[in-house]
């Protein structure tokens, strides 16, 4: 049976991970490929965000399908390859917070490798990333992991700013190579092998390293649509304590329609987003911080404000 390579996507939270993997689909000329998305929250914004993806496991437009990777990861593949048809490629977006050598040592293993080898890792990098941050353990851990480095938002950064991050990234990994990836796109010759009867070689993975808790998602839903003026001024008070924040709502000004929020690298935006589903809160956003910076006691005083006479649930 042929085996059906593994393409293993990383970055700190915010990179725009998301961003990549939804291009890949959408221009997947033909390709069947399966996306595997670990979020990081109860709620499992991502899987959403990723070709309308929703109720976990869906079937994509083009052939593809997308499932959150909920429990154990050999798990989830082995049912990723039982699938008739069967996936020609399988996508794993990693979480912000996860380091790739933990899941690459898990890709190893003999029986996944057999028949889903990991093919390529690529890191996302924020082109806008300071370099204090760029000293940042786990960020150093997701480019060394790299096979491909794909620079984000570099319409946000000068050419002396991205060329010192190439060099930041070439001192780190110095076999990967640097790619611009202006809303998302990323040759997929660069990460999809021509020969599907070949298998790379195993990669060596270092000691397992103790893992350390350092962020925590706290998650805020209501059942009523947001004041999207409120809105904005709600996240401006929270924004200094958050890592990232994202999340879909509908808003008292465009009723029956969602938005699409994201916080990263201190920058918001928003977008239109589908039709609502039913059954679902009207709001639902995740909020990453630091353990300990910001409370849910805090989250929902400061978030009652957008929704009126302060009705929320959390």
């Amino acid at each position: 049976m042929v085996p059906v390579p593994i393409l293993l996507v990383t970055g700190f939270l915010g990179a725009g991970k998301t961003t990549v993997v939804n291009h890949l689909l959408a221009h997947a000329e033909g390709r069947r490929i399966a996306a595997v998305v670990n979020d990081f929250g109860a709620i499992n914004i991502d899987a959403e965000l990723i070709a309308g993806a929703s109720d976990g496991v869906v079937s994509l437009s083009n052939g593809c399908i997308c499932c959150s990777l909920e429990g154990d990861l050999l798990r989830t593949l082995a049912t990723l390859l039982r699938r008739d048809p069967r996936p020609e490629f399988i996508v794993i977006e990693t979480s912000g917070i996860a380091d790739p050598s933990d899941i690459v040592r898990n890709l190893m293993d003999p029986v996944i490798w057999q028949e889903a080898p990991l093919e390529t890792v690529l890191c996302v990098v924020d082109a806008t990333t300071t370099e204090e941050a760029l000293n940042d353990a786990l960020l150093r851990s997701q480019l060394r992991a790299a096979d491909v480095v794909a620079l984000s938002k570099v319409d946000l950064v000068d050419a002396a700013g991205r060329a010192q991050l190439c060099d930041v990234v070439r001192a780190l990994r110095p076999g990967a190579v640097v790619v611009d990836a202006l809303h998302g796109e990323v040759p997929a010759a660069l990460l999809f092998p021509a020969d599907l009867d070949r298998v790379p070689a195993p990669r060596e993975v270092g000691p397992r390293r103790p893992a350390s808790d350092r962020f925590e998602t706290l998650s805020w839903t209501s059942e009523r649509p947001v004041s999207l003026p409120r809105l904005q001024q709600a996240i401006g008070r929270l924004a200094p304590k958050l890592a990232r924040a994202k999340g879909l709502f509908e808003t008292v000004e465009q009723p029956g329609r969602s938005m699409v929020f994201q916080l990263a690298g201190g920058r918001a935006t928003l977008a239109p987003g589908g039709a609502l589903a039913a059954g679902v809160p009207r709001a639902r956003i995740v909020f990453i911080a630091e353990i300990g910076v910001l409370s849910t006691a805090e989250i929902d005083s400061v978030m009652a404000s957008c929704v009126e006479a302060g009705r929320c649930e959390h």
